[in-house]
């Protein structure tokens, strides 16, 4: 696959850090010179970069730092990217803090867990197909109350920027890999979800971000179970995004 090559996210990682600590702007890869210049001000090609793995939970990946300045970069690879997972408490307190209805809050758990309770604990377990067979109606009211422009701010904060454990911001998004990516700056991301934010998806989604359990453990496996109350966001189409934004740079 293009931007990509068999290696870990963590290895990633590291060799994007490795590639860029004690480099001078002047003798980076052409594409991380754009990145650098649209990152920062007044850039010399003598300047020195200094790169980091962030080693603490946090959205960004590797900070880089140039004359003073730290920026944040989250850092993806592959197909079907996780850009955010939390307990489902937390995530329904957050919703309640926006003002999102406890009806539809109730109709979002019964989907979560599909198990016909609000807390996992019921018998009959049921596939995401399945639930919205029988209950499209409740997604469709979800995405309706989620995809509001009013929350749209706030959600892209939590899920891709900040997350729910940081004060730092994620200034950009790089997919692929050392040799071979693309980017996305903040105020590009901002942009390209509230393009989509009118988006027609029968699963449950906000713009073009999908939230699910990061496992529904239909099979009652018990090293998986924690994960029915993990709620999970991920972005499927993070890079034809990144490709979109591009053509109008």
């Amino acid at each position: 696959m293009v931007f990509n090559k068999e290696i870990s996210g963590f290895q990633n990682e590291y060799e994007f850090a490795t590639y860029l600590n004690g480099k001078q702007v002047g003798k980076v890869y052409p594409n991380f010179l754009d990145l650098l210049y649209k990152l920062y001000d007044n850039l010399d090609f003598k300047d020195t970069i200094e790169c980091w793995v962030n080693k603490s939970k946090r959205k960004a990946d590797i900070y880089i730092k140039i004359n003073g300045y730290v920026r944040g970069i989250s850092i993806k690879k592959g197909v079907k990217n996780s850009v955010h997972v939390e307990h489902i408490d937390s995530f329904t307190q957050f919703l309640k803090e926006l003002g999102i209805s406890n009806d539809v809050i109730r109709y979002f758990l019964e989907y979560h867990y599909a198990d016909g309770t609000l807390d996992g604990t019921g018998n009959n377990r049921l596939s995401s197909i399945s639930y919205r067979n029988l209950y499209q109606n409740k997604v469709d009211l979800i995405n309706q109350a989620f995809n509001n422009e009013k929350y749209i701010d706030a959600f892209i904060n939590r899920f891709i920027l900040q997350g729910n454990r940081s004060t730092y911001e994620v200034n950009a998004i790089i997919f692929g890999v050392v040799k071979d990516f693309i980017w996305i700056t903040k105020d590009e991301i901002y942009y390209i979800i509230k393009k989509h934010l009118s988006n027609c998806s029968s699963s449950l989604h906000i713009s073009c971000l999908n939230l699910q359990p990061m496992s529904r453990n239909l099979n009652y496996n018990p090293k998986y179970e924690f994960g029915r109350n993990q709620v999970q966001v991920k972005w499927y189409n993070l890079a034809d995004q990144i490709i979109e934004v591009m053509v109008l740079r």
